[in-house]
């Protein structure tokens, strides 16, 4: 088992230098919606009930980043390790959600407090924990209540489409699903709620949140954010 991550003022020193670092990185290579993605992969093998899994570094492994919903991001991967190598002490676990982090920020979105901690593993899990994008809303349940997540968090965690694009050499499926795919805000959920538009991507895991209603009504709840508060980051409804 990993030792506990001692997070000390020197650890949290050296979480600021690699968020800096990250922050230039990622502006400078266009790649917040794959670290994004990193970030999101590397926690959503997580099993609440076995407590395997998750935010843990583990697709660094081969093994892990060879898993066919992984497609591309040994890329993502090679990217931090420039980062890891300028700041060995910090984890694996904690470079990639702090990747997530900054992706997002760079993007637009809210300044999200980090707290870091998260120990390293070399266990991967046995593919298939993550969502298959060609199934619907009871593989969803499947996916996310495995992780402890609730209806809101999984509509939540779908509104990350709103950055990027799928690539049909990795999923599949071609195309952004909004009409700025490198800034982050809630367009994913008010284009979701539209009829399909040319040259954006909704996915059958998109689709079902439409079909479920309780899901349904968080994505009109986020469909309608007027206002975020570039001092706070409060949210504003209508």
């Amino acid at each position: 088992m990993a030792l506990p991550v001692v997070v000390d003022a020197e650890y949290l020193k050296e979480v600021d230098k690699a968020r800096r670092d990250l922050r230039a990185l990622i502006a400078n290579r266009n790649c917040a919606p794959l670290m994004l993605r990193l970030a999101w992969h590397d926690a959503g093998t997580y099993d609440a009930k076995t407590k395997t899994g998750g935010p843990n570094g583990s697709i660094r492994n081969e093994e892990e980043y060879s898993h066919g919903a992984n497609n591309g991001l040994k890329k993502a991967i090679d990217f931090c390790e420039e980062v890891k190598e300028k700041h060995p002490k910090i984890t694996y676990a904690d470079l990639y959600q702090l990747a997530g982090v900054v992706a997002v920020e760079v993007t637009g979105g809210p300044t999200i407090d980090f707290a870091p901690g998260r120990r390293d593993s070399k266990i991967s899990p046995n593919e298939g924990r993550l969502p298959d994008a060609k199934k619907g809303v009871s593989h969803l349940h499947d996916i996310f209540y495995r992780m402890g997540l609730t209806d809101r968090d999984i509509v939540a965690l779908s509104g990350g489409h709103t950055l990027g694009r799928a690539h049909p050499e990795r999923s599949g499926f071609d195309g952004p699903w909004t009409e700025d795919p490198l800034k982050f805000d809630n367009s994913y959920f008010v284009e979701l709620l539209k009829e399909d538009s040319a040259g954006l991507l909704k996915l059958p895991t998109d689709k079902a949140l439409l079909e479920d209603a309780e899901f349904r009504r968080y994505v009109e709840l986020y469909a309608k954010v007027i206002e975020i508060n570039s001092n706070n980051h409060r949210v504003k409804f209508v």
